[in-house]
């Protein structure tokens, strides 16, 4: 029998409709698994390594280094142990939760504000990176999440950084808005992962959780040659008057590495995105008997907003898919984040005969659970209980509305990040 990832799936499977939004879900989740999705990019043949479309002969180079960051770090880091083994030399590996390797070192990071954790392991990645040379390979695992871990800022504080970061989330910032920031105050970000590396090869596998997929802008693009300059970071700090919510002067912008020769020595792969998720999705609804429609894989937009309009979509016996990162304008003090607000957002207008759920990909809806389903059996709890929604909402306390009325979806954290994901379906 087929291991659900939700562990409240029994609780919320009570309909029939829910039963197929869950497993059309978890097919997408099941799709999007790290080492799977590692071992579709990365195959070791004796001493030759294929990554993408490119080979490499293991022999030729003195030591094989690992450096992983982001939310998928861990579990690709384990895929990588058993391809290459005791070829591996040393490496770093900075995630949102420890585990067990034995070829590389294991640490947890803070996330989705950095602190002074962060930026001493970013020292340890930077000092390892500075010792590498032409005769050396570092692989790189770069997935979301990795903004936030990697903190090395150019004169400032970590806490300044993590200052910054607090007032672009309140304020509903995009991802690329925030990364361009990222970018522009780090010492290890923006490509300045492959300058440190330079001269060594060094091989990228980026598990995208940017709507669109630019890898530039996953993990604020650390082995990336970047497209941003410090004119677009000044842009996006004047727009959302960052200093002066954050009490301080200057952010001391620099400039990230523009020569091409300094990434000459760089490959990087997408190993996987949210269209590989969406792709399984669809297939699945089919095969439950529902028309499906990819709506988006860049789906953005303020969270509550996008989610009263989703419910709308829908068509009888129709299942509507998106992906992507709809934003949260914080203005209350409450618990929750973009999926369960999504989600909340659709109640309000949704039809008695559509279903609306939202879900992190990487089970952390800025909380303890991975996001919403909202349906006609969640309006009737409301009525029950004699909750108000819109007071939910406009204290941005979506995780004690799906907490009382039993709609969260629970996962844990999946050791996966490729955005979220969401569906609308209504009733055949």
């Amino acid at each position: 029998m087929t291991k659900h990832f939700f562990q409240n799936y029994r609780a919320l499977a009570t309909t029939s409709e829910r039963k197929a939004a869950l497993d059309i879900l978890e097919a997408g989740l099941r799709a999007i698994d790290t080492q799977t999705a590692l071992n579709r990019s990365v195959q070791r043949k004796g001493d030759i390594l294929t990554v993408g479309k490119k080979t490499y002969d293991l022999k030729k180079f003195h030591r094989v280094f690992v450096i992983g960051i982001g939310k998928a770090s861990l579990e690709a880091a384990k895929g990588l142990e058993s391809i290459l083994g005791n070829r591996i030399s040393d490496g770093i590996v900075l995630d949102v939760k420890k585990g067990s390797l034995k070829h590389i070192r294991s640490f947890v990071g803070t996330h989705p504000l950095p602190t002074n954790v962060n930026t001493k392991i970013t020292g340890e990645i930077i000092g390892l990176l500075k010792s590498v040379d032409e005769h050396d390979l570092v692989i790189s695992i770069i997935s979301g999440g990795g903004s936030a871990l990697l903190c090395k800022p150019h004169e400032l504080d970590c806490k300044d950084v993590a200052r910054m970061t607090s007032v672009l989330m309140k304020k509903g910032a995009t991802i690329q808005e925030m990364n361009t920031i990222r970018k522009h105050t780090s010492e290890i970000q923006g490509g300045q992962f492959a300058r440190l590396a330079y001269p060594a090869k060094v091989i990228g596998l980026i598990f995208s959780d940017v709507p669109g997929d630019d890898l530039t802008m996953v993990a604020s693009g650390p082995t990336c040659l970047d497209t941003t300059t410090v004119s677009d970071a000044r842009r996006v700090l004047k727009k959302y008057d960052v200093l002066k919510s954050c009490e301080m002067n200057a952010c001391h912008l620099i400039e990230t590495p523009k020569d091409p020769g300094l990434f000459d020595h760089v490959y990087n792969v997408q190993v996987v995105g949210n269209q590989v998720a969406l792709n399984a999705m669809k297939e699945m609804a089919r095969t439950l008997g529902y028309r499906p429609v990819v709506y988006s894989s860049q789906l953005t937009g303020e969270a509550k907003e996008q989610g009263k309009m989703f419910g709308l979509l829908t068509k009888k016996g129709q299942v509507v898919i998106a992906a992507g990162e709809t934003p949260v304008c914080v203005k209350g003090k409450g618990k929750g984040g973009r999926n369960q607000e999504f989600a909340l957002g659709a109640l309000e207008s949704l039809p008695d005969d559509v279903l609306v759920v939202s879900c992190a990909s990487d089970g952390i809806d800025h909380c303890e659970v991975a996001g919403g389903l909202v349906d006609k059996w969640v309006k009737e709890k409301i009525k029950k209980q004699k909750l108000n929604p819109k007071t939910f909402l406009d204290t941005n306390n979506s995780f004690a509305f799906f907490q009382k009325v039993g709609s969260f979806l629970k996962t844990g954290p999946t050791g996966m990040n490729v955005s979220d994901v969401m569906l609308a379906l209504r009733k055949k």
